[in-house]
């Protein structure tokens, strides 16, 4: 597994597929580079897709101190540093769209265009889950059942037994999942949003309550020339589960990007 090495030292690992423009594809908290495989594939024959395991996570060095989305921000672009690369599309979905407006904010040069899925701009000024849906998710004899009811509908669910690739990394020492939670709870790119100049598609479903949906139109009214596309009974992970739809959408939005 190849490594880029951070700033710090941390070593980050990362996965590169296919071929074409480079596209990093950036996964949700406490979450490594297999959130994407369900439907990777879906970009590999347009796009060399670039994928990391946050620091904490999977095959990555796991420092017990503190994270931030900034920081996991810095971390992404030493991987671009490492394979030579001075801009790429960045799609974020959940935290890797909380550290996808960082990238675009403190490394504009960087960004050639920016996908922002199922995200917020941090709960100061976003819009965040119900106090009953944190209550559910601290009790560990619920987790697992309440998170996939917030990413999936029943339906799909019912016809599609798993395994499920959104439900965390389970090598994951306890100390990195608070780190990343307190990463992500502490986001906050509100002031840096007008900067963003990368073209911006905003994705959200519209029956997610895990990261309100109202969250979608607030980034597109941030973002300079950004623009929102909602996905019909979509939740959490729109992404896998409306792939049929999210997938043309984004790859539609990028090869408009590649034209211009």
């Amino acid at each position: 597994m190849p490594h880029a090495t951070a700033a710090d030292g941390t070593r980050i690992a990362y996965q590169v597929r296919g071929e074409g423009q480079p596209l990093v594809l950036l996964a949700g908290q406490s979450n490594n580079h297999h959130w994407w495989d369900p439907i990777r594939a879906d970009f590999e024959a347009a796009y060399r897709t670039i994928t990391l395991d946050w620091r904490g996570t999977g095959d990555s060095d796991k420092p017990d101190e503190v994270y931030s989305t900034p920081g996991f921000a810095d971390d992404v672009v030493a991987v671009l540093d490492h394979l030579g690369l001075d801009r790429a599309h960045v799609y974020g979905t959940s935290m890797g769209g909380r550290v996808a407006q960082w990238v675009a904010i403190n490394a504009p040069s960087r960004v050639r265009a920016l996908v922002l899925g199922c995200t917020s701009p941090g709960a100061a000024h976003g819009y965040e889950r119900s106090k009953e849906i944190r209550r559910a998710l601290a009790d560990p004899a619920r987790t697992g059942a309440v998170l996939l009811d917030l990413m999936y509908t029943p339906a799909w669910l019912a016809a599609n037994p798993g395994p499920y690739p959104v439900l965390g990394d389970k090598s994951m020492p306890s100390y990195a999942k608070a780190r990343h939670l307190v990463a992500s709870n502490k986001h906050d790119a509100w002031e840096g949003l007008p900067s963003i100049i990368a073209p911006t598609l905003i994705l959200h479903g519209t029956d997610d309550i895990f990261s309100p949906v109202a969250n979608a139109q607030l980034l597109a009214d941030r973002i300079p020339h950004a623009r929102a596309e909602l996905i019909d009974t979509a939740r959490h992970a729109y992404f896998h589960e409306f792939r049929s739809v999210a997938g043309p959408l984004v790859l539609d939005f990028l090869a408009a990007q590649d034209r211009a």
